[in-house]
């Protein structure tokens, strides 16, 4: 049904897999190779040095980590900001029966984004991808995408610039967007990219045009009227720029600037590097809904350990940090970098033992988690209204009649 996009390191010949629906491979991610593969930027310290420079404000332990590790045109978001230029932010997801931590990662980091920028977002659910690709029905992922955005608004976003939006609703509305994507991108085009078959059904190979419509502004009139020329940022996981570089590659056609982007690596699963983590599968994801106690015994039953065999062994040789995934976990979800530093040396030496270091995870995990569940009991069905109603923010964005072209 999917065409593999299959890549071999160069230098272990291990495979690849990475697709919008597809991310394995038989040991860490090349995530230098991936790069050159899809031909985005790796972000290096210039960058990050700028990004400081021009927001006068710490870049996020994200970027600091390599977490967020690749980008398309971020400079010219840069440069709009320093010339005060609206730019909106754009992030999404596929709704699904149960978000669990690594969901969290691009929203926890759009919520950065927008504070930093101070900058509209729209949020866009595809309940429609859902219906094509799982076994549901309209109805149920009506339910999931109330459901998810509800985690999504515990997020901490700003309301009056935020607007959250399910495709089965809002689709009248970026209709004419989406057909003008449509009548510029071949059926061979879209099968060479997403590699859909004779077997696929149609919707299958339509949906990319949706999933690109809210990289350009005129899909949202009540927030930026019609103008064209307002940029766009991204925040996502790498394995969805396959979107992307098909919209990149239409935007200038329909007079539209081409999106930027920002790539995450992706959120390990519990038993380690080789896949991310899958709400399908209980044994590989800490989930928004866990209690302490289902916290505590996920991390110490489940969670892959870089550390030896024998407390021996483990004293004389010290842990593994590139693999244990305990590690990996604090280095998303720690913020104290010093005091990150300071866990990677007592693991490394031997000082600290494995169940030791699960113990620090398990306790920032609970805390991080029960936040968010606090947070998500104060999102009451008018919030999530508030949220997902189309609303004028043209005030917001230009609050003086402009006179010059658009």
């Amino acid at each position: 049904m999917i065409l593999l996009l299959l890549m071999m390191s160069e230098q272990t010949a291990e495979k690849q897999v990475v697709t919008p629906w597809v991310a394995t491979s038989d040991s860490a991610f090349d995530y230098d190779k991936l790069v050159r593969d899809f031909g985005s930027t790796k972000i290096d310290q210039e960058l990050l040095d700028r990004i400081e420079a021009v927001t006068h404000k710490p870049v996020h332990h994200f970027m600091r980590r390599g977490i967020f590790f690749s980008h398309r045109d971020m400079n010219s978001i840069l440069s709009a900001y320093e010339k005060g230029t609206p730019f909106y932010l754009y992030t999404g997801r596929g709704p699904s029966a149960g978000m669990h931590m690594g969901h969290l990662i691009p929203f926890m980091f759009t919520k950065y984004l927008q504070d930093l920028f101070d900058v509209p977002l729209v949020v866009q659910l595809t309940d429609d991808e859902k219906f094509l690709w799982k076994k549901l029905t309209v109805e149920e992922t009506r339910k999931l995408t109330i459901e998810n955005a509800r985690d999504i608004i515990a997020c901490g976003f700003n309301p009056e610039k935020t607007f959250i939006f399910s495709d089965l609703d809002y689709m009248g509305t970026m209709y004419p967007n989406v057909l003008r994507i449509q009548k510029m991108v071949t059926d061979t085009t879209v099968r060479g990219i997403f590699g859909f078959t004779d077997s696929d059904c149609i919707g299958k190979h339509s949906f990319p045009a949706i999933q690109a419509a809210p990289s350009f502004p005129t899909t949202f009139p009540h927030m930026f009227g019609d103008r064209k020329k307002i940029r766009c940022l991204i925040p996502c996981a790498i394995d969805q720029d396959p979107y992307f570089r098909m919209t990149r590659d239409v935007a200038p056609r329909l007079g539209f600037h081409k999106p930027a982007l920002i790539h995450s690596s992706f959120f390990p699963a519990l038993q380690g590097a080789q896949s991310k983590m899958s709400s399908s599968d209980e044994s590989s994801s800490i989930f928004l809904t866990d209690t302490p106690k289902q916290i505590a015994k996920k991390i110490n039953k489940y969670a892959f350990s870089g550390g030896r065999d024998t407390v021996e062994e483990h004293r004389e040789l010290g842990g593994n940090c590139d693999v244990d995934v305990s590690f990996q976990y604090l280095a998303f979800f720690l913020e104290d970098d010093a005091r990150l530093a300071e866990i990677r040396e007592e693991y490394s030496s031997g000082r600290m033992l494995t169940g030791e270091l699960k113990k620090i995870l398990i306790g920032v995990l609970q805390d991080l988690i029960k936040k968010h569940q606090e947070a998500r009991a104060q999102v009451t069905d008018d919030v999530v209204r508030h949220f997902m109603t189309p609303r004028p923010m043209e005030h917001i964005l230009f609050p003086k009649k402009e006179t010059s072209s658009k």
